[in-house]
């Protein structure tokens, strides 16, 4: 237990991870001190481990008790309570006493000072006026004095309400340590209760934030909907939109259609994308996959990532979308702007929704106008419905697509985009070169899921006299011993039939295409054990590699390898069993 509770933070040296970095921590957030003492009164949490980021490996940790910052002057505790059941805990600078008070006389005074024809053009602007504003409506004192005549605060008390103003009037209130944590994906209130995450390394935990009356979480509905500039209201209680950073939010209003009280979900957006090398390290696919995407995007084919809800599908494409040439025009289609594209001719259309009649833009609509645009390759973030139909139509005109779409297997992707309402005629699927079946698997050396591609397949086409769909597995996922089966030798219809074609290979020659597919997969192989993982560093080397060729940077990067790592992470033996 923690037991030195003298009033200088120098007694929490003893923590594990305690170093010069967290001491200054410490010593410019005494809310951090605050809350460490307070773990020592409850007695019933051990003493956290300080810790400056996280890792995958992490997630071995079977009782985590950590605390990581998110930016100053938010912490994240994530603890095992006794019952054996992972909580995490926002530490923030929030008022302790008066909360309710003190704001809304703040308020009463800014409006009465603020100069309404000054309009801040973005939030670090309105975050610099609201300061100023509060420097000179608030005294500091030694004690907190809160009427009508006089508004004094403590300096501890005025850092506060700062970060309380801050959450109220830039960020997402409550939510703002959730949106700021690097590691969250999903943030969820089904109802009243608590609220539940979906961290990156720990799986899906509740936190000790969330609503315990109805009015509460309306109010609170209320307000998330009017920052996202779509009020939901009892005639309009299902709202879908972006959040100001980006992540996607649903919010369903009322207990008429929700029992457990008013919802909402936030899917959230990431700052920097997973890059391929990302899911090579975390196993999600293995190098010679993504030598096979490489080759496959190189040469313009339509490939779609299916699977089910949250298996990464969306983190899949976008890490795909580095592979693509550098000299390509993309146009990306979506709903909610999620996917990244590194290329510098990129058209970005989103979806515009509005309550009044006719003045929408559908995909269908943007997915029909992005034919006219005349680019490489068009991304669409998800196909649900009709939109499919023209997909189809695109890639019939050596338009190729990229997009994820809802479905386990190749059977039931044919199956649903056969059906109604996407429809669209057997004969045309061959359009469609390759598709990647994605899934979250449970992982029992953690007990957490984990992303895989299960298997990458070559669409055929359609045999009439069969009445059946062909398709070739050309990889597969082996869950016994967590590794990539490559069963596209000598049997691949794309390479051999499509990449071999284009690239001026006679039939006696196919063994080249193999040759090129391996030596790519070296490369992605030495770009990991480079550690060349930022999603902008990996398209920095992408495009070098494009303009240098293989051969050249292949040579180079074993030869960075073999003087940052030795001589023992090299080796010249193909990657392809049998090769």
């Amino acid at each position: 237990m923690i037991n030195v509770l003298n009033d200088s933070f120098e007694s929490f040296s003893f923590l594990k991870g305690f170093n010069e970095d967290w001491r200054k921590r410490f010593k410019k957030n005494p809310h951090l001190v605050e809350y460490i003492k307070s773990l020592a009164k409850r007695r019933i949490i051990k003493p956290p481990e300080l810790v400056e980021k996280l890792s995958r490996d992490m997630a071995k940790i079977r009782e985590p008790n950590l605390i990581y910052p998110v930016g100053d002057p938010v912490f994240i505790h994530i603890y095992t309570d006794e019952r054996g059941s992972i909580k995490y805990h926002p530490i923030e600078p929030r008022l302790k006493e008066n909360r309710n008070l003190i704001i809304s006389e703040v308020e009463r005074r800014i409006a009465m000072v603020v100069d309404e024809r000054h309009v801040p053009s973005d939030n670090r602007e309105k975050e610099k006026m609201l300061y100023s504003l509060l420097e000179k409506i608030v005294r500091k004192g030694s004690r907190t004095i809160v009427n009508k005549k006089k508004l004094v605060l403590t300096p501890d008390d005025f850092e506060r309400l700062k970060y309380e103003l801050y959450c109220e009037k830039i960020g997402v209130s409550l939510l703002e340590p959730f949106i700021r944590d690097p590691y969250i994906e999903d943030i969820s209130c089904s109802g009243l209760g608590p609220i539940y995450v979906h961290h990156k390394i720990f799986g899906a935990i509740e936190t000790t934030v969330g609503f315990s009356s109805n009015d509460e979480l309306d109010r609170f509905v209320i307000r998330l909907s009017e920052i996202i500039g779509k009020p939901v209201s009892h005639r309009n209680p299902i709202v879908d939109a972006t959040l100001p950073d980006g992540s996607r939010i649903n919010i369903v209003f009322g207990e008429d259609i929700s029992r457990r009280g008013s919802n909402f979900t936030i899917r959230k957006f990431s700052g920097t994308p997973l890059s391929i090398i990302d899911l090579v390290a975390f196993g999600t696919m293995d190098p010679l996959i993504v030598a096979y995407l490489w080759m496959l995007l190189g040469e313009r084919m339509s490939i779609w990532v299916c699977g089910e809800t949250a298996s990464g599908k969306t983190t899949t494409l976008t890490a795909m979308t580095a592979l693509i040439p550098p000299d390509a025009k993309i146009v990306s289609i979506e709903d909610t702007p999620e996917v990244t594209v590194p290329h510098k001719n990129w058209i970005r259309e989103v979806v515009r929704t509005t309550e009044e009649s006719g003045s929408g833009v559908t995909m269908f609509d943007l997915l029909k106008a992005a034919l006219r645009q005349r680019p490489t390759y068009i991304i669409v973030g998800e196909i649900r419905g009709r939109e499919g139909n023209i997909a189809f139509q695109a890639m019939q005109t050596g338009h190729p697509v990229l997009t994820t779409f809802h479905a386990a297997s190749v059977v039931r992707l044919v199956q649903r985009l056969t059906g109604y309402p996407i429809e669209v005629p057997k004969t045309y699927i061959d359009n469609l070169n390759a598709v990647i079946i994605q899934s979250a698997v449970h992982d029992p050396e953690t007990g957490k899921y984990k992303r895989r591609v299960l298997s990458v397949n070559e669409i055929l086409g359609y045999d009439p006299a069969e009445g059946r769909f062909e398709f070739i597995e050309v990889f597969s996922w082996e869950p016994s011993s967590d590794t990539f089966q490559f069963r596209g030798l000598g049997s691949s219809y794309l390479l051999e039939t499509k990449i071999a074609i284009m690239k001026g290979l006679s039939g006696r020659e196919i063994r080249k295409v193999y040759e090129e597919l391996d030596l790519r997969a070296k490369i992605i192989d030495l770009m990991r054990k480079l550690n060349i993982r930022d999603y902008w560093e990996v398209w920095e080397t992408l495009v070098w590699i494009h303009n240098v060729g293989l051969e050249k940077a292949y040579e180079k990067l074993k030869r960075q390898a073999m003087f940052k790592l030795g001589p023992q992470a090299i080796t010249d033996e193909p990657l392809i069993k049998g090769l």
